[in-house]
């Protein structure tokens, strides 16, 4: 018997075309346009800020983040880079990592100062936590308001670059007492905590607009 030889086929061939971004949700799509300045910010807070006030209503999770960081790594742009470099600068956890593994974070780094409270639990209901920082010579600083009667949960913060006057008017409402680093932040970590597990809280806008620097301060001093 002849063994038949058969022709081999041919495949079509397939053009692989480059991707043009992972889709977005309607939220994603909302923080990118949000952040359309950042390639113009020079300030490293001003860009924290800029990200942290553009994810305020959203509450982002590790999912969210995902998408934001695969569209901007899909579709080059220099938004995208900026927006990359900021996130993997600002962010926590994993989300940090996937952000970091594309670009560089932008610098300079952050440096965790000096912190004071200001006991007003017992008259008041409430402390007052002053944390600096600084950015090479820059320094600033987050003030946060504690509300013992509720349980402690974050009730105000806000930053600032103006550390004296800050310092000052916190004076005023009671003896400011140094804190460590490390205690400061973990009474931070504990009021959020406790804030993320109140369904019913209501959040100050303030609180919403600088979460991310507040999480990204509380991660540093911890190291």
């Amino acid at each position: 018997m002849s063994r038949k030889t058969q022709s081999p086929k041919r495949r079509p061939i397939v053009v692989v075309h480059r991707p043009q971004g992972t889709p977005l949700t309607t939220a994603q799509r909302q923080v990118v346009h949000r952040c359309r300045a950042l390639p113009q910010l020079l300030d490293p807070l001003e860009a924290e800020l800029t990200v942290s006030s553009a994810v305020a209503d959203v509450g982002p999770d590790e999912e969210f983040w995902a998408g934001l960081i695969e569209h901007a790594v899909s579709l080059p742009s220099r938004r995208n880079h900026a927006l990359l470099r900021v996130l993997a600068a600002v962010l926590t956890g994993r989300p940090r990592e996937w952000a970091a593994s594309a670009v560089i974070p932008a610098g300079p780094a952050l440096a965790v100062g000096g912190a004071w409270i200001c006991d007003r639990s017992i008259d008041a209901g409430y402390l007052a936590l002053i944390c600096t920082y600084r950015f090479a010579a820059a320094e600033h600083a987050m003030v946060f308001l504690i509300d013992e009667l509720a349980g402690g949960e974050v009730r105000t913060a806000f930053v600032t670059r103006d550390v004296t006057t800050a310092r000052r008017r916190l004076a005023e409402q009671g003896p400011l007492t140094p804190i460590g680093a490390e205690a400061a932040h973990w009474l931070l970590a504990k009021s959020y905590h406790r804030l993320d597990r109140n369904a019913d809280a209501v959040i100050d806008q303030d609180v919403r607009r600088t979460r991310l620097l507040a999480a990204r301060r509380i991660a540093l001093a911890f190291g």
